[in-house]
C-alpha cells in the first residue's frame, strides 16, 4: 500500500475537471529530461485511454536515449514549430505543467501558458513552487514527478488504466531521476512501485539497456577525455569535470552524450560532491549538474552560487559567463563549504 501523499481535494478537482475537459496540453521544461519525458508520456498515454485529445509540448529536443518511447515521435517543440505550439495552448481546456516549478524553466511558452485560459495543474518534486496555476501538487520529498503521475492515477482510481505504454514511460522517468536507483530512493515505497509496474508487463532490464547502454562510440571517446582533465579537491573531499562548447564539437556531440557523466566522480574514494560544468551548445551559458552522498546540501550549494537548486543530492544551475569565470566562482563555493564537506562521515 502507498501513503496518501498528494491531498484528496486536489485529486477530486482535478478528476471534476476530467469529465468535462476535450483538449489537454501537457507541458514539460526547457531541456527535457527522463523525468520530464517520462511523465509528460505517462500521463499521456493514460488521457489518451480516457478519450482525451492530447499533445505533449516541450520547448526544445530531448536526448536520443529517450525516442524508443512509446509516444516520443508526437511531442512538438517548440522551437521548430512556434505557432502550432502557442495555438494549441490557446485552445486547450486543460494545462499540465509537468517536473518544473517556475515559468521561467519553460522559456518563451512561459507567455503563453501564463495567459492561456485553460485550468492548470502543476505536478513536480522540486523546491519552492511558484504560483501560477490553479491546482499545485508539489512534492520535493518525492523521488520523482513521474512517480507522482503514478500516484495520481492511482489515487484517481484508474491503476487498471496504467497500460503497458503508461508503466514504460513511468519507469523510465524514475529511473532516470534516481540514477538507476542510486540516489533519492531510499523511500521503500518506490520498490512496491517497481512491483506495480512490473504486472504491467514491462521488462525493466531492457528499459535500463536502452536508458544507459545505448550510446555511441564518440560518448565513450568524449568521457575518457573528460576524466583526462578531472580536476580533484582532497582537502574538500569534491571532484570537478568540465566539457567546453568547442570540445564538444570534437567528438561529434549530440545531445545526451554526456548525461550521467557528474555521476562518475563520486566513485572515487572519499569524494563527497561532484561538479559538472558544460558550456551550453545553443545559448551563452554554463551549465551546472552538482552530484553528492550522504547529507551533503548540494541544492544550497546551487542555489546561492549558480542560481539553481533541486535535491539535497542532486541539484544543477546556470552561470552566465566563461568557463574560467564558473571554475573561480565553483572554487569559491567549495571554499565556502568545505566544513560541510569534511564533515561529512
Amino acid at each position: 500500500m502507498l501513503t496518501k501523499v498528494i491531498d484528496q481535494s486536489k485529486i477530486d478537482r482535478f478528476s471534476r475537471w476530467l469529465e468535462r475537459a476535450e483538449k489537454i496540453i501537457i507541458i514539460g521544461h526547457v531541456s527535457p529530461d527522463g523525468d520530464a519525458i517520462g511523465a509528460s508520456l505517462g500521463l499521456f498515454h493514460y488521457l489518451l485511454s480516457q478519450d482525451k485529445s492530447v499533445r505533449v509540448i516541450v520547448p526544445n529536443a530531448f536526448p536520443d536515449f529517450l525516442k524508443w518511447m512509446p509516444g516520443s515521435g508526437d511531442i512538438l517543440f517548440y522551437d521548430r514549430h512556434h505557432d502550432a505550439a502557442a495555438r494549441l495552448i490557446g485552445e486547450a481546456d486543460i494545462i499540465c505543467c509537468l517536473d518544473f516549478n517556475a515559468l521561467n524553466r519553460i522559456e518563451a511558452l512561459a507567455g503563453f501558458v501564463k495567459n492561456a485560459t485553460a485550468k492548470k495543474i502543476l505536478i513536480d518534486h522540486h523546491l519552492y513552487p511558484e504560483a501560477f496555476c490553479d491546482i499545485t501538487i508539489s512534492h520535493p520529498e518525492i523521488s520523482s514527478t513521474s512517480e507522482l503521475i503514478f500516484r495520481l492515477i492511482c489515487r484517481m482510481g484508474d491503476f487498471d488504466n496504467i497500460s503497458y505504454e503508461v508503466a514504460q514511460c513511468i519507469y523510465t522517468g524514475m529511473i532516470t531521476d534516481t540514477g538507476a536507483f542510486t540516489y533519492n530512493s531510499n523511500n521503500r515505497e518506490i520498490y512496491f512501485i517497481i512491483g506495480e509496474l512490473l504486472s504491467k508487463g514491462i521488462d525493466k532490464d531492457d528499459i535500463y539497456r536502452k536508458v544507459y547502454n545505448t550510446y555511441s562510440e564518440s560518448r565513450l571517446r568524449l568521457m575518457g577525455y573528460v576524466l583526462s582533465q578531472m580536476q580533484t579537491y582532497p582537502d574538500s573531499r569534491a571532484a570537478m569535470i568540465s566539457l567546453t562548447k568547442k570540445e564538444q564539437s570534437n567528438f561529434s556531440y549530440i545531445r545526451g552524450d554526456s548525461e550521467g557523466f557528474v555521476n562518475i566522480p563520486l566513485s572515487i574514494k572519499g569524494v563527497v560532491l561532484s561538479c559538472f560544468l558544460r558550456e551550453d551548445t545553443e545559448r551563452p551559458m554554463i551549465k551546472i549538474s552538482l552530484r553528492s552522498v550522504g547529507n551533503f546540501p548540494c541544492n544550497q550549494l546551487a542555489a546561492e552560487f549558480f542560481n539553481g537548486g533541486g535535491h539535497l543530492n542532486a541539484s544543477g544551475g546556470e552561470f552566465y559567463g566563461t568557463m574560467e569565470e564558473a571554475k573561480q566562482v565553483w572554487e569559491q563555493a567549495l571554499a565556502k563549504f568545505k566544513p560541510l564537506l569534511n564533515a561529512e562521515g
